[in-house]
């Protein structure tokens, strides 16, 4: 056994650092976190000044297990997980249920942190460890419980008020607000009507336009031509004065230098990927881990190629801007050196959980000399923070922006352009933009002098319309979300995949659109727990938490000042709000037909729109809304269309054929017979000949659904994802080498008996939850109850757990009985 052990937090990292310390070292995962809240109330006590309750997280049982195996031989342990606040809490979790466990005693216990896997830093880092940081691990123990009350209590208000199923985050809720508030600019913007106007020159070296600066003695603005009639008169009258040819006025020219932008940081790094290569958030941020914990790069083994991907500081260590200017000087020359290393301030006033930017941890390592061992992915993601961080140490770039202007009577136009004198870190690297930026920057003009005459092709006034703000796009939100302060580099991925998940929001074209769901619980968040979405405050929390993790302020009393107006605004609202309201029913008008109101509103399967009320002696219409259509800006005429379903297509030997929209969406109908809508198709515009199709081949799919039948009721069908047998209770997978054809009865029965019995999904989830309760109240029993001192206390509690296992699989057993009879045909279910 290994003197040392070494904890990380995953095998990727662990299989790279095990090469680099000696055989007095046992390096192991813990798979990331090891604890968590019980997922269930009372996790978090107000009233015990916030106390909370961990249980191990079942999946991570056996790493833990593992561990723990090692550290009873081990004479020291090293806790080595992710050198940010999530990372603290990790070691502080792992020492704890070794510390439970009466496994630190008389052992020394370390903290080690490093920003990149390198031989050099691991052994730095083993060599200077430290003691754990108390102040990030209360930090982020404050985070974890503010999470969780605010989501143990503000959920359930959102199932009664709203809809069940509906949850809400602290920090996903701002998110998620600055979403739809960015919606509802788009919808109340009014376009406005503008006109520009060029002159086409054509000038021997090569064409270039000019735009109109000056009309009629006065600046030329934005808006001073809004109509075709006054646009064209301008024009016809520029041309009449110009007749045929421009005469340069002033010709002027300025140098300005242009500096490189900083280091990657996590924010900007997710915003660099979303812009060039097109990679969402939680995909960079998963390329990135894997470039972190190490590549296997022929050789040299697994190596880490970049430093920790959660941060939010711009420094490079001393060591890494020497390489980087040795990289500058031999590849670009030392004229592209600066005098002295470029030095960046991080924007982040809180930029203080990681110690450098996100960097190659050898700029040596070329993109081109690497690309062979990495996938495409990781690849392009390595290039990036290359280009980046080897063009931050170059000089700035020089350019020359030249501005010439045409006089034409009392108005003028200009023409400007831009020329590169040194491309200096250019020659490597541009930093990407969120919106078009002006071309003026990318144009070239001729050479030109006072008095040079440039023919005039034409002069063109062009129509444009202004623009609503543009929806948010993964890297503008994270843009955003770091500029308001809400969230943290660590969170930005999660918040978003949170919001996608929850389908709060869609991606449209890349950009985001909030959901009539999202919208809603936006909007009732925003109307009713206003403080708690307020962007000013989620920001203000963050200080807080970070001031904690700084050891300037205790995290209890900040939980104090959260917990108990939010409480009472909580029990408040669950008594005062109106479901109605809450949901975002929106009456729109009178049904000419019925005389009774028609309204849209939220329910369990998604918006729809209804004919009368629940007070009506008949009973309301409803219909759903149509794919695009939106409960928040749908109006009556719209409405009253969706109530023509169902449409009467025509007839079949004395059949109706009928399309209309049912609980598991569109369908079409002959008789009995239903046939699904592809995604794409319309039941308001399917045609009788596409839903005869449509019924055809549903028809031709249930005539060849059994492919054997035998005497004891076992079938072979042909299911939606294939061939499988079912003896109605249970279903089995045929072996992909059989052909179910030649399947005998016996081999069904066989195949059945190895198959398992499929359950309802809420008696699974039940029945699940039930066991996992038992299992770990077993546990708990078993460790109470045992010292583990010595090996005979240890067969007790083997025993005892043993015990307690079987118990808990008779009882499971007993449920899986009863889950049976519940569960009817499966064959249905099956296709």
């Amino acid at each position: 056994m290994a003197k040392n052990l070494l904890i990380v937090e995953s095998p990727a990292k662990a299989k790279t650092i095990n090469k680099y310390l000696g055989k007095d070292f046992k390096v192991l995962a813990s798979y990331g976190h090891v604890r968590d809240l019980i997922p269930k109330e009372g996790a978090v006590d107000p009233e015990q000044d916030f106390a909370m309750k961990y249980d191990v997280i079942e999946r991570n049982q056996k790493h833990v297990d593992a561990i723990e195996k090692e550290a009873r031989a081990a004479d020291a342990i090293y806790l080595a997980t992710d050198l940010d606040r999530e990372g603290e809490a990790i070691s502080w979790h792992i020492s704890e249920i070794l510390r439970e466990d009466g496994l630190l005693e008389g052992k020394d216990v370390h903290r080690v942190v490093f920003s990149e896997i390198t031989p050099r830093a691991i052994k730095a880092a083993v060599e200077h460890p430290r003691e754990l940081s108390i102040n990030m691990v209360d930090a982020q123990q404050a985070r974890r419980a503010l999470d969780y009350l605010v989501g143990f209590n503000l959920s359930p208000v959102l199932w009664r008020k709203v809809a069940r199923g509906l949850s809400a985050g602290r920090v996903q809720s701002p998110a998620l607000r600055m979403i739809v508030e960015r919606e509802k600019e788009i919808e109340a913007f009014n376009p406005q009507e503008y006109w520009t106007i060029e002159a086409d020159l054509a000038h021997t070296e090569t064409p270039f336009r000019a735009k109109l600066t000056r009309l009629h003695g006065k600046k030329f603005e934005q808006f001073d031509l809004t109509d075709e009639a006054t646009a064209h008169a301008a024009r016809e009258a520029l041309l009449k004065a110009a007749g045929g040819q421009l005469t340069v006025g002033e010709v002027g020219s300025r140098e300005r230098k242009r500096r490189p932008a900083a280091p990657f940081t996590t924010s900007t790094l997710q915003q660099e990927a979303a812009r060039k290569l097109g990679f969402s958030t939680s995909r960079t941020m998963r390329v990135a881990q894997g470039l972190y914990e190490g590549v296997a790069i022929g050789d040299e083994g697994n190596v880490g190629l970049i430093t920790y991907m959660r941060t939010d500081a711009t420094a490079l260590s001393d060591e890494a801007t020497s390489e980087l200017r040795e990289v500058i000087a031999r590849d670009f020359g030392d004229k592209a050196l600066p005098e002295a290393v470029q030095v960046y301030k991080a924007k982040s006033k809180n930029a203080q959980e990681a110690h450098e930017a996100i960097r190659p941890t050898s700029a040596m390592r070329r993109p081109a000399e690497v690309a062979k061992y990495l996938n495409d992915d990781q690849r392009k993601l390595y290039e990036l923070i290359w280009k980046r961080t080897v063009a931050c140490q170059m000089i700035h770039a020089r350019l020359n922006t030249v501005s010439v202007e045409f006089p034409v009577g009392d108005s003028s136009f200009r023409a400007t352009g831009t020329t590169v004198i040194d491309p200096g870190f250019l020659a490597v690297y541009e930093e990407g933009q969120d919106t078009k930026g002006d071309d003026d920057d990318k144009r070239r003009l001729p050479k030109l002098a006072k008095g040079d005459v440039v023919p005039l092709t034409d002069i063109l006034a062009d129509q444009h319309f202004t623009e609503p703000p543009p929806r948010y796009s993964e890297a503008s939100l994270v843009k955003a979300l770091e500029e308001f302060g809400i969230g943290r580099p660590s969170t930005y991925a999660s918040i978003i995949q949170v919001l996608l998940n929850r389908e709060y929001v869609w991606l449209d074209s890349r950009r985001f659109k909030p959901t009539d769901v999202g919208r809603t619980v936006s909007n009732f968040l925003t109307e009713h727990f206003t403080q708690y979405v307020d962007y000013d405050f989620t920001a203000k929390l963050e200080d807080e938490l970070d001031a904690v993790s700084r050891g300037e302020e205790a995290w209890v009393p900040l939980m104090q000042r959260f917990w108990k107006p939010f409480k009472d605004q909580v029990d408040d609202k669950i008594e005062t709000v109106d479901r109605g309201q809450a949901t975002g029913a929106r009456e729109l008008g009178t049904d000419p037909k019925t005389g009774k109101p028609v309204s849209v509103r939220l329910g369990r399967y998604g918006p729809f729109a209804q004919i009368g009320t629940r007070d009506d002696e008949e009973k309301p219409q409803f219909a759903s809304l149509r794919p695009g259509q939106s409960m928040h800006t749908i109006e009556l005429a719209e409405a009253l269309e969706l109530f023509k379903l169902p449409r009467k297509l025509g007839e079949v030997d004395g059949e109706e054929v009928s399309a209309g929209i049912g609980r598991f969406g569109p369908f079409v109908k002959q008789g009995s017979t239903y046939a699904s809508l592809p995604k794409e198709e319309d039941p308001h515009t399917v045609t009788f000949e596409r839903a005869q199709e449509l019924i055809r081949e549903k028809l031709e799919m249930l005539a060849n659904r059994v492919i054997q039948e035998f005497d004891s009721g076992i079938q072979v069908l042909n299911g939606r994802y294939g061939p499988y047998i079912t003896d109605g209770e249970k279903n089995a997978r045929i072996p992909k080498e059989r052909e179910p054809k030649e399947l005998t009865e016996a081999e069904c029965v066989e195949l059945l008996a190895a198959a398992p019995v499929r359950k309802r999904r809420g008696a699974a989830k039940k029945a699940t939850k039930k066991t996992a309760a038992k299992k770990t109240a077993a546990k708990k029993a078993t460790k109470k109850t045992a010292t583990k001192k010595t090996a005979a206390k240890k067969a007790t509690k083997k025993a005892a757990a043993k015990k307690a296992t079987k118990k808990a699989a008779k009882k499971t057993t007993a449920k899986k009985t009863a889950v049976k009879k519940a569960v009817g045909k499966s064959v249905s279910d099956a296709d």
